[in-house]
């Protein structure tokens, strides 16, 4: 049964039916092929179970924030601030990039969103700058997975949800490994700056501008601060923090900044119910799928196959994470998520892992994938924007994937990296 679901999906999925659809079929051809048609009136109640899960109410929440964050320009004051800081270094556009990236981090949670936002912005500038498109387009979808990795991050809240594991200790533990990124791609910058002579700018570091610079970002800072630190200390929960984050982006956006008007709201509603439509749609079918999957006992068959290789915590962990970052390349991660959090979770509990440990660890293998050729979304997006065929990107992509691999794997092996602050916090 297991080699008919993976084979169904597959070729639903390369034959090119959207991933939501791809599961449901997936589902439908297993009934049939059980001869158990009256399992049908199952797929109804597997779907609004699959949905039905307090925590998920974050997710329109978080979209909807970066949503307005878009819209009030706050993207513009945060690439100001960054060039202030690092825009006068070896390969100052490129640093920015992922400085950028840093601090959107903390506003919208998601790396498509953070491709598209910096992408249109910081492509077209750093092609006009000198830098090679390909290498333009590369950074921006390597660095737009500290998105997802820095809290808040609407991947994390599905697993938390899906997997019942704290989704204030998740995002807790992926603030260091975020930042590590984060640095790792400043150094490679560098040198690949200095190999190719990408421009430098002749003037310094100015404390006075930077100053200047950090006051009108201000507010746009302050945002991840009252996030993370009403969640980290409980003051509110993640779906409040959603909650306070859009009364806080409508507050600057009508009173502060003034560019938010009352015509734009339908339009930002629009588009964040269009969203989180998609990404319900995917759970709501990946969970009907989950539920064949465990009836099947699949995971306890796969679970055993990987025991039997090996039963050493390193040697699981780097299998599952092999294996995840394969199905990121191919697969929507929400989907991933869904249907592999209860297949690899319990294997490597059973070897000694941290539940948030493992979980933190499967949303950043996953999140990998998102700039992974050959069906990245990040990919897709940075092509669009550069006017780039898949191929051309994946040329100057490869070296931070290699780099971004490295750092998953000494998150999965030191897991004080990434469990430091929750155990500090009181969430590992």
């Amino acid at each position: 049964m297991g080699t008919l679901i993976g084979i169904s999906l597959l070729s639903l999925i390369f034959l090119g039916v959207p991933i939501a659809y791809a599961l449901g079929l997936t589902s439908v051809i297993v009934i049939f092929e059980m001869g158990m048609p009256s399992f049908l009136k199952i797929i109804p109640q597997r779907i609004f179970a699959g949905i039905d899960l307090f925590p998920l109410m974050a997710m329109p929440f978080y979209i909807f924030a970066g949503e307005i964050m878009n819209e009030t320009k706050i993207t513009d004051r945060l690439v100001a601030f960054a060039n202030l800081l690092v825009g006068h270094l070896k390969g100052g556009l490129a640093q920015v990039n992922v400085v950028v990236s840093i601090l959107f981090a903390g506003l919208t949670g998601a790396a498509v969103s953070d491709t598209a936002a910096l992408g249109s912005m910081l492509i077209p500038a750093m092609e006009k700058d000198g830098y090679d498109t390909e290498f333009s387009a590369a950074i921006t979808a390597a660095s737009s997975i500290i998105g997802p990795t820095i809290p808040p991050s609407i991947i994390m809240v599905v697993y938390g949800s899906i997997m019942q594991v704290s989704i204030a200790g998740l995002f807790a533990a992926g603030i260091i490994p975020g930042l590590i990124i984060g640095i790792v791609l400043m150094v490679m910058n560098r040198f690949i700056a200095k190999k190719r002579d990408y421009p430098q700018k002749e003037s310094q570091l100015e404390f006075k501008k930077v100053i200047f610079g950090f006051k009108d970002a201000l507010l746009a800072l302050v945002l991840p601060l009252i996030i993370l630190g009403g969640i980290l200390f409980g003051i509110f929960t993640p779906t409040e923090a959603g909650a306070v984050a859009v009364i806080y982006g409508l507050f600057l956006g009508f009173a502060v900044y003034r560019n938010l008007k009352l015509k734009d709201l339908w339009r930002l509603m629009y588009n964040t119910a269009r969203t989180t439509g998609m990404v319900f749609i995917i759970i709501a079918t990946a969970s009907v799928l989950s539920w064949f999957i465990a009836s099947e006992q699949i995971p306890e068959s796969i679970a055993s196959l990987i025991l039997n290789i090996s039963n050493n915590r390193f040697v699981v962990l780097t299998l599952i994470n092999v294996m995840l970052l394969v199905v990121g390349m191919f697969m929507d991660i929400t989907a991933a998520l869904i249907m592999l959090g209860p297949i690899f979770a319990p294997l490597a509990i059973s070897v000694g892992v941290d539940p948030l440990h493992f979980g933190f660890i499967m949303v950043l293998s996953l999140n990998i994938g998102l700039m992974t050729p050959p069906l990245g979304a990040c990919l897709y997006v940075a092509c669009g924007i550069a006017d780039l065929k898949i191929e051309q990107i994946s040329k100057g992509i490869w070296p931070f994937i290699i780099a971004e691999v490295l750092i998953l794997f000494l998150v999965s092996f030191i897991p004080a990296i990434s469990m430091f602050l929750p155990k500090l916090l009181g969430f590992g």
